[in-house]
């Protein structure tokens, strides 16, 4: 199927690995132009920009200027917006280890991040008449969870903001929809720091150990992989599914087992 996406210029966020990098490699081999941001530059990102439809902007989109400089970067028109940029640490000491300084680097980067990209691009998406914001969520945003208990918190405002966005912006052409993943196979859950070694180290169990753990949670007794979360982004990114909007589209592999 033609998905309708060649020559589109695409802005996405946290774009150097995990998630990020598979949509970006997605949307380039559908013909899209896409404008990679990422506060660093990774070999992997890098090798896709070498081709020519990828513009890397190194930014820290934590930052209150940070996600409007990346929007301004991709030019006059915006077609796709994909709000992917975020972090989940464990709090394996509970809710009182959480301090104001955790809550609110919390909050800016998988909340507030969405929310500047968002109000950056919609005046030159409104110019157009047409374009589609896409956010990565999370299962934790109806799953919550005290291990992720400030992530699981930001993803629920998200969210909720997203379905709301979806019913002022419709009219203007601009449709609003998230992918909400379980467990993926990235450095999030997987690499060092990520949850599994954070949570192993906590309880005296090793990283593969935990990751078998929630693998056998899912009814597929797999974690997601990137690409197929990057495969539901180009989906709803594209006009083919011009009537999908203020949608939550579940990944999960099972995970969550209610209505």
């Amino acid at each position: 199927m033609d998905l309708d996406l060649t020559g589109r210029t695409v802005v996405v966020t946290g774009a150097s690995r995990g998630i990020g990098l598979a949509v970006t490699r997605a949307f380039v081999a559908e013909g899209a132009r896409v404008v990679a941001g990422a506060r660093s530059t990774t070999p992997e990102l890098a090798a896709l920009a070498d081709g020519g439809e990828v513009t890397i902007v190194e930014v820290d989109l934590s930052t209150p200027d940070g996600p409007a400089q990346l929007v301004a970067a991709a030019g006059p028109r915006v077609d796709v917006l994909v709000n992917n940029v975020g972090s989940a640490h464990p709090r394996p000491d509970g809710f009182l280890e959480i301090t104001d300084e955790m809550w609110h680097a919390t909050l800016e980067l998988d909340l507030m991040a969405s929310v500047r990209a968002i109000r950056a691009v919609v005046p030159v998406m409104q110019a157009y008449g047409a374009g589609a914001i896409v956010n990565i969520g999370s299962v934790n945003a109806r799953l919550p969870d005290p291990l992720v208990l400030d992530y699981s918190a930001a993803k629920a405002a998200a969210g909720s903001m997203a379905k709301s966005l979806s019913k002022e912006l419709g009219p203007h052409g601009i449709r609003v929809n998230s992918v909400d993943p379980g467990p993926v196979a990235t450095d999030l859950w997987l690499g060092k720091g990520g949850v599994a070694d954070v949570v192993g180290g906590a309880h005296g169990a090793s990283p593969e150990d935990v990751a078998a753990g929630a693998a056998a949670s899912m009814v597929t007794g797999r974690f997601t992989r990137p690409e197929e979360v990057a495969d539901l982004v180009l989906v709803l990114a594209s006009p083919r599914f011009g009537n999908v909007t203020g949608s939550n589209v579940v990944i999960d592999g099972g995970l969550i087992t209610t209505l």
